[in-house]
């Protein structure tokens, strides 16, 4: 499998949380809009902007350290994971659902500063308005590269606890971060239990993390 191919999956998956091979977020419009939904995202491209100026000079662990926040603040993390894992997660003991809530959170944070490495100049442009779907609101991003096509990612947000965080990431509007997940998370559970899926993201995460 060639970069391209394991930088998209890598991003598909992420983190978040989000965007295809060889297309890094770069110059960020400004805040457009004061849609509560809107402002989370917003949160999440100014702390993308911060590690990829920082790069590959900088250590692995202090972007992980700088970004980590960020995507707690901005992503329903656990929700998140609930709804990947799926029925199975109410029946887990309370031990390990805390353990893949642990490796899930690694995995989300790792896959997105491994993705969001670079700037040389591209565009990451959030849209002012968003579009309701049942009682969640879908935020829309383009990134555009310096050169090549543009790509798109709608992040979906729920109002929980009186705040809006990501629930779902959209690639190119069709593509679910969670369906996507979901595949195979119940497949490592179905061959190896929670075990299993934490393993996975551990490792997973030491890959990205270099």
């Amino acid at each position: 499998m060639n970069s391209m191919v394991c930088r998209r999956r890598g991003l598909l998956l992420a983190a978040v949380g989000a965007a295809f091979a060889g297309v890094v977020p770069g110059a960020i419009t400004p805040a457009l809009a004061d849609d509560p939904a809107v402002a989370p995202i917003q949160r999440l491209t100014d702390g993308l902007l911060q590690i990829m100026k920082q790069g590959n000079a900088t250590p692995f662990p202090q972007r992980y350290a700088s970004l980590n926040p960020v995507i707690d603040q901005v992503f329903d993390l656990p929700l998140i994971l609930r709804e990947s894992v799926g029925p199975t997660w109410d029946t887990l003991p309370a031990d390990q659902q805390k353990m893949l809530q642990e490796a899930f959170e690694r995995y989300t944070v790792s896959s997105y500063v491994n993705s969001f490495d670079s700037y040389n100049g591209q565009q990451f442009i959030v849209s002012p308005s968003t579009r309701a779907v049942g009682n969640d609101q879908v935020v829309r991003t383009e990134i555009i590269p310096r050169s090549g096509e543009k790509h798109v990612l709608d992040y979906v947000m729920r109002n929980s606890n009186g705040g809006w965080k990501v629930v779902d990431v959209l690639a190119d509007g069709s593509v679910s971060r969670v369906a996507v997940q979901r595949s195979d998370f119940r497949r490592l559970l179905a061959k190896g239990g929670a075990p299993a899926l934490a393993e996975s993201l551990r490792t997973k995460s030491a890959a990205l993390s270099g």
